[in-house]
């Protein structure tokens, strides 16, 4: 035997043949808890007696299984998204390849004397070779794959020895390159399992379901040593033999909103076996729709990675709950296990709480893509070496997870290229299991799977796609034009889901209202999976002892991928970022929209199975943000599919309380809510929620009294509440309040999407100076209408400029700031200073108009005005959308109403600190102290803020949250435009009506001071 064991192409070598993961009665012994460990940072190939039962462990250390050896002070964990983190160099590993040794010591009860018994590991990361008592096991491979051990021959009465060596690097290093922490050990259960003669050692479960008679029919492949007999209480099955085929006239479906379960029980005369049945079936018909039980479904999904900041994928089961309950309170459907089967449980809460799952195989070879002179030269995926090891990885996770009825897709793995052991891959699921479609997005031309799978296509894109017009041997990426009829092209004839779409790093994704657009408009189009689930920051302390979120380039790594890890729609301790709040309302089951005359909602059913008879539908009437009054509506008799108008309540004249001078706006908002608790969410929860404005507001702030008249005074000029410099122009003060400004900005702290290659905004902006603007004042002109101030604005060794007037007048109580900007000076386009656009032959000529267009692009961050005031005056009041941030391309989630908030309350802590905390359709905002002395601003017209303690310089600068250090000052934007979002950091850049060009602005605001008197 070759010492360098975890060099071997072979899937390792001992273990049991591969099974169901089951709920059994027969006895189990708990290994979880507290071994003793022994931690080397080099490669500890050969054992030195630590396996054999007398070996003295008193001098080892502790650590808890399960878990990951890096998160307890043992050297480091390390992030890198494509590279591999060793030399490509397979099967082989350096030689500095962290090595971990365990043992444990249990007691064998005196009831397991002679009773078979196997040793089962849920998960090691990445090869473990097996001792016990001093007998040696086996090598598993494969870190998220259970692996089980026969141990029958070397168990003993009484005290046991558990032995197990862990390497962080093997050949399956190879196999599991996906986009993750690499995280070390043993890091789920382990656990000894009774296997009593006669019982049952496998389980495979068809429930199928007639969506033409409701009829369901099940047939149980039961692999035991002894007759097996079944039993289904709820349907009338008791103690029938369990090879029979059951036909039941009537049947209630399994599905992700009616997750209904039917238990059944398995028993020989030594063991009983649970098992939850869902009857279902899932089809693909002649048009190319994904069908479950005869209904179309739309894949409203996300990609979900195992992490918890603290414990790494070592999760425990109330964190996977917290998951699947997050998911659907978030009108999430569907989940791909990105990029590995899941722990056990978590399919488990997928079929008791209801969520589609396509269940992904523990295989990615990305690395390979550009290591050598040809992409994918050695790849894997279609080298015969590799070949059982491939095989051995899909076939774990379908015996594994074949019972669950959530699961409704099996997926071959992630970005392993294409070859031969991915189509046997694909040969043997067919065989094994042929009930559900097969996916794998490397597949390019649906050569060998069901469903036809891209990432990150744009909207006109997928739209091309919806219409059928993929070209026979065109593929998108690498670049490949195609020709001839798109009928002859199979792929024109499948089911079209987004691997992944929407990359949500930072502050994003934008655009997501477009993609819902096209499932809706084109059958085909069936949704797909938001790249990801959740941020993977880990918790951990700064030198001054202040707490943040690491990432790539945080533990000392010599290569990695900075914060590329933290792309998810929950913040690293599972708070809802603004980009799940936006998703939510975007995918909502239920849509509520004014109606064609704006006097009626117009209310539509996407639920594929519900009618809206578990929801309630109440009502609000505001005006200017003030509730006038409520009730509840009759909730609409709509089926699964249906629309339907929702006339509004019977309303009394409202009286003007809370209105603005002339009668403020008017807004009625309908929630449909749970009309009771279920099992993920408590009664009241809302599920959906629409707005309609009834009445327009009056005038806002009028400027009501005569013009206010200029007067000096030594250095200053004063105007009404305002104070003046005189040299410069620049607002001081207004009442009692110091001011500084208003500064033009053109810029913004940008956002992962801003700082992406392929939508270069960042770029662009720096090399126009706009981070660094430098004002010069042209001229100051007092008249007899009050105040004219022109300033220039740009950058050191540039021309690109702004040329802006500052026209103020007042009526002595209020400042009115009319605002005329227009841009001087050279500004290139894009392309100007980027080069020419490498243009993909398959583009569509939509795509392909978009890249021109972006190229010739001139856009800017934002158009508006920047404030300082005391930093005392940090309680904020809002009339406009709120309560979240919103930008123009992502702003589904806010509504109109009136806020309260505190400037800090305002940030969103992205993980790295960007652009965030912007309010949209603001008609006014007020910050004051506690005593209410403060500041009110409000526009002509609807205007953007965000306020914060720090600059958008010191907040582009910061690697973290824990790095920004409030100062002296709030620092105000009021924005009249902003650019929208995109989702440029993986997939399309700002579509181009969300855009923000180079052009002149025109916009207005007024400043009150408060109290106002």
């Amino acid at each position: 035997m070759s010492a360098r064991y975890f060099e071997d192409y072979a899937p390792g070598r001992g273990r049991a043949v591969p099974r169901a993961a089951l709920g059994s009665d027969a006895p189990r012994i708990d290994l979880n808890g507290d071994w003793a460990f022994r931690f080397s940072p080099a490669l500890r190939p050969e054992p030195d007696g630590c396996e054999a039962p007398d070996f003295d462990d008193g001098s080892w250390d502790t650590l808890r299984v399960p878990s990951h050896w890096q998160l307890h002070g043992y050297g480091r964990p390390i992030y890198v998204n494509i590279a591999y983190p060793i030399p490509v160099d397979p099967p082989f590993v350096p030689d500095e390849n962290e090595t971990g040794d365990y043992r444990r010591i249990f007691d064998l009860p005196a009831g397991w004397a002679g009773t078979p018994a196997v040793l089962r590991f849920d998960g090691v990361d990445s090869c473990a070779r097996v001792w016990l008592n001093g007998s040696e096991l086996g090598v598993t491979y494969g870190s998220r794959l259970p692996a089980e051990f026969d141990v029958t021959a070397v168990l003993r009465p009484g005290r046991n020895v558990l032995a197990v060596r862990v390497h962080q690097f093997s050949a399956g290093t190879y196999l599991e390159d996906q986009d993750t922490w690499r995280l070390s050990g043993i890091f789920r259960d382990v656990s000894l399992l009774a296997r009593p003669a006669g019982g049952i050692r496998d389980v495979f479960v068809h429930a199928d379901y007639d969506a033409a008679t409701g009829a369901g029919r099940l047939r149980v492949e039961a692999d035991g040593d002894a007759p097996v007999r079944i039993d289904i209480p709820a349907l009338g099955v008791h103690g029938r033999p369990a090879e029979t085929e059951f036909a039941f006239p009537a049947v209630r479906p399994w599905s992700a909103e009616d997750p209904q379960l039917y238990d059944a029980y398995l028993a020989t005369g030594s063991e009983r076996v649970r098992i939850r049945v869902g009857f279902r079936s899932v089809a693909i018909d002649a048009a190319g729709v994904l069908r479950v039980n005869g209904r179309r479904v739309v894949l409203r999904g996300v990609n979900r990675h195992e992490f918890d900041p603290d414990h790494g994928r070592a999760l425990s089961l109330d964190v996977m709950r917290r998951d699947v309950e997050l998911m659907k309170q978030h009108n999430i459907n569907a989940v791909r296990t990105a990029h590995y089967p899941p722990h056990p449980a978590f399919l488990d809460l997928c079929d008791e709480l209801g969520l589609w799952v396509m269940a992904e195989c523990d295989l990615e070879t990305h690395g390979f893509e550009h290591a050598d002179p040809e992409r994918w030269q050695r790849n894997p995926s279609d080298d015969p070496r590799w070949h059982d090891a491939c095989l051995d990885r899909i076939e774990r996770t379908v015996e594994r997870d074949k019972n669950h009825p959530s699961v409704i897709l099996w997926s071959l793995g992630n970005e392993a290229g294409d070859g031969r052991n991915l189509r046997a891959m694909s040969e043997w699921v067919r065989r094994r299991d042929p009930s559900r479609p097969l996916h794998y997005e490397g597949d390019r031309l649906g050569e060998y799977t069901d469903v036809h799978a891209e990432m990150y296509r744009p909207p006109a894109a997928v739209a091309r796609i919806g219409r059928g017009q993929l070209l026979p041997g065109e593929v998108s990426y690498p670049a490949r034009a195609g020709s001839g009829d798109p009928a002859d092209d199979p792929r024109n004839r499948k089911p079209f889901l987004l691997t992944e779409f929407a990359h949500a790093m930072g502050n994003g994704p934008g655009g997501l209202a477009e993609y819902m657009e096209l499932c809706a408009e084109y059958p085909r189009v069936q949704g797909g999976w938001v790249w990801e689930w959740m941020d993977q920051g880990l918790r951990t302390r700064d030198a001054q002892g202040r707490e943040f979120f690491g990432y790539g380039g945080d533990f000392g790594e010599d290569l990695h991928d900075g914060n590329f890890i933290c792309d998810g729609l929950v913040l690293p301790d599972r708070t809802p970022s603004p980009g799940l709040l936006e998703y939510a309302k975007v995918i909502a089951p239920v849509r509520i929209v004014p109606g064609p005359q704006a006097d009626a909602f117009v209310v539509e059913n996407r639920y594929e199975v519900l009618d809206l008879s578990h929801l309630r539908f109440t009502w609000s009437l505001a005006r200017e943000g003030v509730e006038l009054a409520r009730g509840v509506l009759p909730t609409p008799g709509l089926a699964a599919g249906e629309h339907g108008r929702l006339p509004p309540p019977r309303l009394d004249p409202p009286d003007e309380k809370g209105g603005e001078a002339g009668g403020g706006e008017l807004w009625l908002t309908v929630q449909a809510e749970l009309d009771k608790p279920a099992d993920w969410a408590p009664e009241g929860h809302v599920v959906a929620w629409g707005q309609l404005r009834l009445a327009a507001a009056g005038r806002r702030r009028p400027m009501t009294g005569p013009p206010a008249r200029i007067r000096g005074e030594g250095e200053h000029i004063l105007l009404g509440p305002g104070r003046f410099d005189k040299t410069t122009g620049a607002l001081l003060g207004i009442g009692e309040v110091p001011l500084r400004g208003p500064r033009l900005n053109l810029w913004r702290a940008p956002t992962d999407n801003d700082r992406a290659w392929s939508q270069r905004d960042a770029a662009y902006w720096r090399d126009r100076g706009l981070d660094r603007l430098r004002h010069r004042t042209v001229s100051v002109t007092p008249d007899a209408h009050g105040l004219a101030v022109v300033v220039r604005s740009a950058a050191a060794a540039g021309s690109s400029g702004y040329l802006t007037t500052y026209r103020w007048d007042s009526d002595g109580d209020s400042l009115r700031l009319r605002v005329h900007g227009e841009p001087v000076g050279h500004w290139p386009e894009r392309g100007d200073d980027f080069g020419d656009t490498m243009v993909d032959p398959a583009l569509s000529q939509d795509e392909y108009e978009e890249l021109v267009r972006r190229d010739k692009s001139r856009s800017l961050a934002r158009i508006g005005l920047d404030w300082g005031m005391p930093a005392d005056r940090s309680r904020v009041e809002w009339f406009g959308t709120g309560p979240g941030e919103a930008y123009p391309d992502s702003r589904q989630a806010v509504r109109v109403g009136r806020f309260r908030a505190t400037v800090d309350d305002l940030q969103t802590p992205y993980v790295r600190p960007q652009e965030n905390g912007n309010r949209a359709d603001t008609r006014w905002a007020t910050f004051t102290d506690g005593a209410g002395n403060g500041l009110r601003v409000a526009g002509e017209e609807p205007f953007y803020f965000a306020a914060r303690r720090w600059t958008d310089r010191q907040l582009d600068a910061a690697r973290h949250h824990s790095d920004l250090v409030p100062g002296p000052l709030i620092h105000l934007h009021t924005d009249h435009a902003v650019q929208g979002l995109g989702t440029a950091a993986v997939g399309p850049g700002v579509l181009p009506h969300y855009r923000l060009e180079l052009a002149a602005a025109n916009f207005t605001f007024i400043l009150t001071p408060l109290p106002d008197s």
